[in-house]
């Protein structure tokens, strides 16, 4: 049950959609529209101002503070700072970007000066919210004068709303649900009144559709529904509903043993999704089913769970599926945005989509039907020893491109960068039973599993340049340690993964530098019309192995890239409070420069009015390894406009 495309739906589809699509937000070249430059996630710009032979040249041209913490940290935020993951839009001059509390503002693209401000948590009782918060979508009404129409910010909260606001003035759009605001718990979370039902990623936008998913519960098997919805971005109401997990009738239903289904939370789209305008489709990178790392409550596949879902963007209609992992055990949820894509096959174009995993693979898929333009075979996988448990037999594995991440460790492999790490981690790995390679499901001793749920890649996913095929694609190394509990008998799941660091216990010493020997962290650049990995190098540094003489380990990361058709890949995202640029061609690092705190965001790049080139990134540390915060968002340019 790994691919199937809906007979009957796809020839339709596109003879009407080749006719009569029509995208009401039309890529810029100077801008950046969307999360991910463009509809479809690329991460391209074709700007060349900045390039490999100026890029060492760049200087800070502005910085905003967003005075998020300016009231001060509880203790608990103390011990999780949350992270500015932040990739803002730029649109005719001004910029708009959000913060962990949920705020958005506008600035001045140019001067990084504040043009407004909104608040949807002003006037709250109770403790002010934070959580990641990965930007906002716009969207402009068609206007038959050429001259543009209205114009909206549109965005998710974490009290699980949708909002609205003029993109002028950042009031609230009165015509749009109540008030500016729709209430997304209603229909999908009502008999869930205390359960997380929250929105971290940006919308995605169709014709004058907004689609959209949310954050759920990870550690409960019943809860809020993770259906996709679409909304009109006029008015506000619902225009279409997606179940992920397929009711009795529905396609899909039978991966579900008996009524495992009802009521099962997980199954969403937490990330974002992406839309080829053209044909008409939206694809949603849907998580794995909650909990997480227990299933014998869920035997079967459980679609659309770990799926890449194509979908008519206009009736939420499904057309194709790609199950990426059956029954997951791992949190292995598609963690990031697909990357529409065109490759070169056989002196033809083929559109396609890339899906980046946690699991270090990369899944490259027809855009149209699903079908993998690399061989994937299903491999026999280890099973799980947890009463109860029936792990699925087989996995797809592709065999184009190579993982991107270790699947194994043995104690050869064991970190030495100090005496210190290496005793702490030789101890923590003779004390555990190490994984016989992906899937191997945490049992009931401790239990080392690579990659951990840290990846491989992550929600970081990828950038893609058009003129050469590559994929650039940034993944950490760092396994999971852990052994499933039995319960009380009145629990919700008889087994909870645990151990003596947490349910989320990473494979790395007191440090917090993962236990095998570097690199920790890597930026991959993979040719697609071959399969193959062109170079790989590692990302980031620490500082106190750099003291002692060591070459550059990498380092952990979250934060992806963007490309440019000047030649460059740039990235912050390593836990190194770091920006940088490599050479696009060979991975060669071309520039760096030190941020407040770790750019834990994907960076983006447009053309100001005053035809100057910026680059900005987010830097906010925080998050799950950052030792350090800040409220920085951080432009930086040419000097002279690159005149000289």
């Amino acid at each position: 049950m790994r691919r199937q495309p809906i007979k009957g739906l796809i020839l339709p589809l596109i003879i009407s959609c080749l006719a009569l699509a029509e995208s009401s937000n039309p890529p810029s070249p100077h801008g950046w529209r969307y999360y991910g430059a463009d509809a479809g996630g690329t991460r391209y710009s074709p700007l060349t101002q900045i390039n490999r032979a100026n890029v060492a040249q760049l200087k800070r041209a502005w910085t905003y503070h967003t005075e998020e913490f300016s009231a001060g940290l509880s203790e608990s935020l103390k011990r999780n700072i949350p992270p500015f993951e932040c990739t803002p839009l730029v649109v005719d001059g001004t910029l708009y970007l959000s913060t962990p509390s949920n705020r958005v503002i506008a600035l001045d693209a140019e001067t990084g000066k504040e043009v407004w401000k909104f608040d949807p948590q002003a006037g709250s009782s109770g403790r002010r919210r934070f959580d990641a918060h990965r930007g906002v979508a716009y969207w402009e009404s068609p206007s038959s004068d050429g001259k543009g129409g209205e114009k909206r910010i549109l965005f998710g909260t974490l009290d699980g709303r949708l909002v609205a606001l003029d993109a002028a003035s950042g009031k609230p759009c009165s015509d749009f649900g109540k008030g500016g605001t729709v209430n997304l718990r209603e229909g999908v979370a009502d008999g869930w009144p205390s359960l997380q039902y929250s929105v971290t990623s940006p919308p995605a936008i169709y014709k004058n559709l907004v689609i959209i998913g949310a954050a759920v519960p990870e550690g409960t098997p019943r809860g809020p529904s993770g259906d996709v919805r679409a909304f009109d971005a006029r008015t506000g109401k619902l225009v279409w509903q997606f179940h992920t997990v397929p009711r009795p009738g529905e396609l899909g239903h039978e991966s579900w043993e008996g009524e495992s289904w009802k009521d099962r939370t997980g199954v969403n789209v937490w990330s974002i999704m992406s839309v080829d305008a053209e044909r008409g489709l939206v694809f949603l990178p849907i998580g794995s089913p909650s909990y997480d790392f227990y299933g014998g409550d869920r035997k079967g596949n459980n679609l659309f769970g770990n799926c890449l879902v194509a979908l008519n963007a206009e009736t939420g209609k499904l057309i194709w599926y790609f199950q990426m992992v059956h029954h997951d055990l791992w949190d292995y949820d598609p963690p990031a945005q697909p990357t529409l894509i065109t490759l070169r096959r056989d002196g033809r174009e083929v559109a396609a989509v890339a899906q980046v995993t946690k699991m270090g693979l990369v899944f490259v898929l027809d855009r149209l039907t699903g079908k993998p333009l690399f061989p994937v075979e299903e491999r026999p996988v280890p099973q799980s020893k947890v009463p109860g448990e029936a792990a699925s037999p087989t996995q797809p594995f592709p065999l184009k491109p190579s993982p991107l991440s270790r699947h194994a460790v043995t104690r050869q492999e064991i970190s030495s960068v100090t005496p210190e790490s290496n005793k702490y981690c030789a101890e923590l790995f003779d004390s555990a039973v190490a994984g016989k390679g992906l899937y191997t499901p945490t049992g009931l001793e401790t239990t080392i599993i690579f990659p951990g749920t840290l990846g491989g890649a992550t929600w970081s996913g990828a950038s893609f340049d058009p003129a050469t095929g590559y994929l650039y694609v940034n993944v950490n190394e760092v396994g999971a340690v852990a052994a499933m509990k039995p319960q009380p008998p009145d629990s919700l799941t008889p087994y909870r993964r645990a151990s003596k660091w947490g349910e989320y216990a990473r494979f790395w010493d007191q440090n917090q530098w993962p236990c095998q020997q570097p690199p920790w962290g890597t930026l991959n650049a993979i040719d697609l019309n071959r399969g193959e990995i062109a170079w790989k190098v590692p990302l980031g540094v620490v500082d106190e192995l750099v003291a002692k003489g060591l070459p550059k380990t990498g380092a952990p990361n979250l934060g992806g890239s963007i490309v440019t058709a000047g030649g460059l890949v740039f990235i912050a995202g390593a836990n190194d409070s770091r920006f940088r640029a490599f050479d696009a061609r060979t991975g060669e690092e071309l520039w760096v420069a030190k941020l407040e705190a770790s750019g834990h965001a994907t960076p983006m790049t447009f053309q100001g009015r005053n035809s100057r080139q910026y680059v900005v990134v987010a830097a906010g540390g925080g998050g799950k390894f950052s030792k350090t915060y800040a409220d920085a968002l951080v432009a930086y340019a040419l000097p002279n406009g690159g005149l000289n």
